[in-house]
């Protein structure tokens, strides 16, 4: 990696918006960011697809995180404003309706994420109340919780920074008892080491498509470093402290992630970790049976997943509530309350969708936390592709500022990667986890080509006026 010379070594752009992240913040934003409901939820079924080794699919999705992380950073330090994908999308291929789907499929990613994050919330709350709750029970206690997050979505409750610190430290906490727990029951002779290097692939699978199954639902714990471009216009030179916080915090989480799993295998057999909503909780109470601490772990995974799914609904009813207002898709999804002055429409709708999802996945599939999750990842790594493609677009375009550069062979790798873990043939994934994807993707045409038909009848074009407008991946 390099960087370009050029008179403005800052590469702080003019912005209405307030720069008060130094690296520090921003490093705890970024980690903050990726902890959550990823690793709290899917470690067991990770663990159901290899077995002891459950710690290479998040050693290979950190990666493929990392090669694409080099591509964000080249984009962020070269065009350093909130819109994300979509912007670096519309600069590279200037195709409006190509803007729409990616700003599309990274607000359904919100949502599928959203309605993953409910139903951990809801088995980690039957867990912590020591509930033996059903199927049906754990579903209407998610779509209970998917009501409260539309409340205060409502009344525009959104994070600050501040907030986002403290949060990070409660994920970060329930993450190191894990690892503290793992290590005590390993230094006592409690646990199987063994376990740690040992495949255990399903019968339908070699070691290979099963490692990359695996790493397919990995992915969605590597998730959230995206989301950090979108504060680009509210750090201090963002082209000096991006690259090695967004690197620093990638390391920091792999590494706890790669310990999560170890210690998770070693203590407890995979079979009771398959299919397990609640892993790590099962960790705790395995590593330390005459300790009540394991108590504490389901409130603390609770408060982690609760915190992904408010600040994923409230990004996708903000990028619902962008596009309906350049005009792309219906134009009441733009209302706004007079009171709250929040984008009330949008939130009812995107809260629809994911009260839809929930009742779907739960009837459909025993495993909906590991379909919503791998429906998560399958959508953003599609984006992840195009972003790696974009970057290497845009090497034409130069700026008068002095940003990051990755190498072109690590933006083809990514690309290659990621479509690696998109295909079915290639990923392993579930039919489940496509069909849910399709009909997401699907709701959008519904939405915008009736419009994009009528405005081309009166000689218009379905255009994206400014992609700045769309409002960021994350909310501040």
């Amino acid at each position: 990696m390099s960087t370009e010379t050029a008179p403005q070594p800052s590469g702080e752009s003019p912005t209405e918006l307030k720069r008060v992240m130094g690296p520090k913040l921003l490093l705890l934003f970024i980690v903050g960011d990726i902890l959550g409901t990823g690793v709290y939820a899917l470690t067991g079924q990770v663990a159901a697809e290899v077995g002891g080794a459950a710690w290479l699919p998040f050693l290979i999705a950190f990666a493929v995180a990392f090669l694409t992380a080099f591509s964000y950073l080249e984009l962020v330090t070269k065009y350093p404003q909130a819109a994300g994908a979509a912007l670096y999308v519309h600069k590279a291929f200037g195709v409006h309706f190509f803007t729409f789907m990616v700003a599309f499929t990274v607000m359904c990613s919100g949502i599928t994420s959203a309605s993953t994050a409910s139903r951990a919330f809801a088995s980690n709350l039957a867990v912590g109340l020591d509930w033996e709750a059903s199927n049906t029970q754990i579903m209407l206690m998610a779509l209970g919780f998917m009501v409260l997050v539309a409340a205060i979505n409502l009344r525009g409750v959104s994070e600050s920074v501040k907030a986002n610190v403290v949060l990070t430290l409660v994920e970060l906490s329930g993450l190191l008892l894990v690892i503290l727990c793992g290590f005590w029951a390993i230094a006592g002779g409690d646990a199987d080491w063994g376990r740690v290097v040992a495949f255990e692939t399903p019968d339908d699978k070699n070691v290979f498509l099963a490692v990359s199954t695996a790493t397919s639902l990995a992915f969605f714990a590597m998730v959230g470093f995206e989301d950090s471009v979108n504060m680009a216009e509210e750090c201090h030179e963002p082209n000096k402290i991006f690259p090695k916080m967004m690197i620093t915090g990638l390391g920091i989480t792999a590494v706890i992630y790669v310990l999560v799993s170890i210690c998770a295998v070693a203590v407890v057999p995979v079979g009771e970790l398959a299919g397990n909503d609640t892993p790590l909780v099962t960790v705790v109470e395995k590593a330390t049976p005459d300790v009540p601490i394991q108590d504490i772990l389901p409130f603390i995974s609770m408060f982690a997943v609760a915190n992904s799914a408010l600040i994923n609904m409230m990004m996708a009813s903000r990028l619902l509530y962008g596009m309906s207002r350049q005009g792309i898709i219906p134009r009441p999804l733009s209302k706004v309350g007079s009171r709250r002055q929040t984008p009330w429409v949008a939130i009812l709708f995107t809260t629809a969708i994911a009260f839809g999802l929930i009742a779907w996945v739960s009837n459909a599939n025993p495993d909906s936390v590991a379909v919503l999750g791998g429906t998560t990842s399958l959508l953003l790594l599609a984006v992840f592709a195009v972003v790696n493609v974009a970057v290497l677009v845009l090497r034409h375009d130069t700026v008068e500022h002095s940003h990051f550069r990755t190498h072109t062979v690590l933006a083809l790798v990514g690309s290659v990667a990621c479509i690696f873990l998109v295909l079915p043939f290639s990923s392993g994934r579930p039919g489940s986890q496509y069909e849910v994807a399709g009909v997401l993707l699907l709701l959008g045409l519904v939405l915008s080509v009736p419009i994009y038909l009528a405005r081309r009848a009166h000689g218009e074009d379905l255009e994206i006026s400014d992609p700045d407008d769309i409002p960021p991946h994350k909310i501040p």
